[in-house]
């Protein structure tokens, strides 16, 4: 039997946001589940769910990456900016190539990324991986979730969500009246890219008044013209747009002249706006901000095939969820972030509410919850330790638009309302930048990954000397950058199998076939070298300049 690792059962925290004093139960240093016989692979022992193993489990592993001094991974989560009615206030950008972590931070808790399981892949089967990702794990477990008598947190629906794009009509709308919408977006360099092994897809609901007009038919039955409009207006608010092109919208359905010109049409083009529309018209638009009640689900997919094709599996790794269960002004985000900033330089770690079924709350509006594969592969609430791991991208990095990445990445207007497709999809560059947003990442970083490695992209998008092929890279679109060979979608699907079947998740993520070698297993970082001042990226914005 593999060692275990179990103190005392994780209390509740009852501290809001990431900060607190409180002591946790740690797993002790240095101990581990599988170990090679030359011992040359990291202890991992098998982490209790109620044991809280890595306190500083939101420091993702892409931050302990070799920058060499001249590579910066860095810059697409952390940015500080001059705009000062932007709503995040965090100001990290002087985190790019920092390892200022706490004293549990400078050890690096994701010991899968230095496990070399090429014996594990090569005894999987290719047929066998492929029926494992093609056979839907969802469907049975939301039926579960929604029969469960003691399940009181929230159901992340959706029918026949595991056939992706066949779930929704051509604009996105999910065909089982849910509400729910799917849109496309450019992932986020470069975690999410299939070629780093994973596919997902994100959808967005409104809150019910944001999906209805009782002006026009006197119920509060649902107007498709009253939801795409008020989509439209909140994409306009997150871009800071003037105005958007929309689906074709009846001007009469929501009793409004939305463009202005005198008469109740349809249209496909409106302005923004200080209120939202229908029975939200109540509700002021603010910038860079959802409104409270918006939710989110994000499911992460294994690396599907389709006659050679990369597409979404129908299994699912993890099914994300989030709500906005609280809207913060701007004046009091500040104060947060400000209290935030404060309790790290106090040398505070991080602890969050837990709120049980509803998830973790990450002190900033919103509660976050995960489900994950079991060893059988069957979806599970994710433990405490293994939910903390989410808020280091949706806490406090500065780069976030209310605590999003994919929304504020769709493709504007009328066009980004539909699942997913890379297919023809340009390389659009960040707002602001003038070149390919993908291209600039592969020069910056030096790599295919935050990682620094991706043999396959180097051998695709970089010449002989190191340096990125820009011809190649501009002559091609999203889908063919940033997807992998069928060979090495199996493999890492492979990786990440056995990853789960371990049940090794507190110990990292990442489907490594091979131990990563740009990345510390421990930091020193007063001897750890500096970024560049030649190689920070400043003001580096998320949205996108389509």
């Amino acid at each position: 039997m593999p060692d275990v690792i179990r103190i005392f059962p994780l209390i509740t925290l009852l501290l809001a946001g990431c900060g607190g004093d409180e002591e946790a139960n740690l797993a002790p240093e240095g101990g581990s589940l599988a170990q090679s016989a030359s011992g040359s692979e990291p202890y991992r022992p098998q982490v209790a769910a109620d044991t809280l193993y890595n306190r500083e489990a939101v420091i993702p592993p892409q931050c302990y990456t070799k920058t060499e001094g001249t590579r910066n991974p860095c810059y697409t989560c952390h940015q500080s900016y001059d705009d000062a009615t932007r709503p995040n206030k965090m100001a990290d950008g002087f985190l790019q190539g920092d390892y200022g972590f706490s004293d549990v931070g400078v050890e690096n808790h994701w010991k899968n990324l230095f496990v070399d399981r090429r014996d594990e892949v090569a005894a999987i089967s290719d047929e066998a991986i492929i029926n494992y990702i093609q056979s839907d794990n969802y469907t049975a477990f939301i039926k579960g979730l929604k029969n469960d008598p003691d399940w009181s947190g929230p159901v992340p629906a959706i029918d026949g969500l595991a056939e992706g794009a066949a779930a929704f009509d051509n604009q996105g709308l999910a065909l089982d009246g849910s509400g729910w919408v799917a849109f496309n977006y450019k992932p986020l360099p470069s975690t999410f890219w299939p070629t780093n092994g994973s596919t997902d897809d994100v959808m967005i609901r409104l809150p019910k008044p944001f999906r209805t007009a009782s002006c026009a038919t006197g119920t509060d039955a649902f107007s498709r013209d009253a939801y795409f409009a008020n989509l439209a207006v909140l994409e306009m608010a997150m871009k800071d747009l003037s105005t958007i092109s929309t689906l074709p919208i009846d001007e009469n359905a929501v009793c409004e002249d939305l463009n202005d010109d005198g008469v109740l049409t349809m249209v496909q083009e409106i302005p923004a706006r200080d209120h939202y529309l229908g029975d939200a018209a109540s509700e002021p638009v603010a910038r860079m901000s959802y409104p409270e009640g918006t939710q989110f689900i994000h499911t992460v997919r294994y690396v599907g095939l389709d006659n050679g094709k990369i597409t979404p599996s129908r299994r699912m790794k993890e099914v994300r969820y989030m709500k906005k269960v609280k809207a913060y002004s701007t004046p009091a985000l500040a104060s947060l972030y400000g209290n935030e900033r404060q309790e790290k330089m106090e040398g505070m770690l991080p602890t969050f509410v837990d709120h049980g079924d509803k998830g973790l709350n990450n002190g900033l509006g919103w509660e976050v919850l995960g489900f994950i594969e079991d060893s059988e592969g069957e979806l599970r609430k994710q433990t405490y330790q293994e939910q903390m791991f989410c808020m280091g991208c949706h806490g406090t990095i500065g780069t976030t638009i209310d605590q999003t990445f994919a929304f504020p990445r769709k493709v504007t207007g009328a066009e980004g309302w539909g699942y997913i497709n890379f297919e023809g999809m340009k390389d659009a560059p960040s707002v602001g930048e003038t070149e390919p947003e993908i291209l600039q990442y592969l020069q910056r970083v030096g790599g295919g990954n935050e990682f620094r490695a991706n043999p396959e992209m180097r051998d695709r998008w970089f010449l002989p000397d190191g340096t990125v092929d820009e011809s190649a890279v501009r002559g091609a679109d999203v889908y063919t950058l940033i997807t992998p060979s069928p060979g090495r979608a199996l493999s890492l699907n492979k990786a990440y199998r056995v990853i789960v079947q371990e049940q090794s998740f507190a110990y990292g993520r990442d489907a490594t076939v091979t131990p990563v070698k740009n990345v510390f297993r421990s930091v020193d970082p007063e001897a750890a070298p500096p970024l560049e001042e030649s190689a920070r990226i400043d003001h580096w914005d998320l949205r996108l300049a389509w």
